[in-house]
């Protein structure tokens, strides 16, 4: 899952939402953030951005789509999934929330400058992008996953060749979608089960 479905899969919690943005750029012990700058809720949307990742990346449906470009990708293969699934999410986000893609991508941004002190210096240009160029909207159209997955490749230490990926998915865009149509009301489930087991003071 990428940035739009991790934000999406994280509620109408603002912490939530932001310690799951967090979650790729915060390594270590969760633990160990107990005394830090991160209130309880963000803590807890770091902890819901690792659990999203070890359910996509254990989930049947999901390595049956990463399989299928495993010849051509191979170890990259999931990172382009990942692309693949939040460019469906987007296209489809109708059917998932009462609040328009439009309306929703810029309600995150301003969460994103409300919350700027606790977004840390390095993802700060990533930040702006993300806002300036309207990441998320982008993500309906080919080329805006193409241009996501170029950006991708270039951060990555060796010649991957994901920034051509969206023929793949043009090919076999039928079975990309169906895949996620199953995959994705299964983890919406888990993360919801996962968010009520991990309240406060929860028996």
């Amino acid at each position: 899952m990428n940035f739009l479905a991790h934000i999406y899969l994280s509620g109408n919690d603002d912490d939530i939402k932001i310690g799951n943005f967090l979650g790729d750029f915060v390594k270590g012990r969760l633990n160990k953030l107990t005394d830090s700058q991160y209130s309880e809720g963000v803590i807890r949307g770091m902890s819901l951005h690792r659990e999203i990742d070890f359910f996509t990346d254990t989930h049947p449906i999901v390595k049956q789509s990463i399989d299928r470009l495993q010849p051509k990708y191979h170890k990259f293969s999931g990172i382009v999934i990942d692309m693949f699934y939040d460019h469906i999410l987007a296209k489809n986000f109708q059917k998932f929330s009462k609040i328009p893609l439009s309306e929703y991508s810029q309600n995150f941004y301003s969460l994103l400058e409300i919350r700027k002190s606790e977004i840390p210096i390095p993802m700060e240009k990533m930040v702006n992008s993300m806002v300036s160029r309207d990441w998320f909207v982008g993500y309906k159209s080919l080329e805006g996953i193409e241009w996501a997955l170029t950006g991708i490749s270039k951060r990555l230490s060796f010649v991957s060749g994901i920034e051509n990926a969206t023929i793949e998915l043009q090919k076999d865009y039928d079975l990309y979608e169906a895949e996620f149509q199953i995959f994705f009301p299964e983890i919406i489930a888990h993360c919801i089960n996962f968010l009520q087991d991990s309240e406060p003071n929860k028996n």
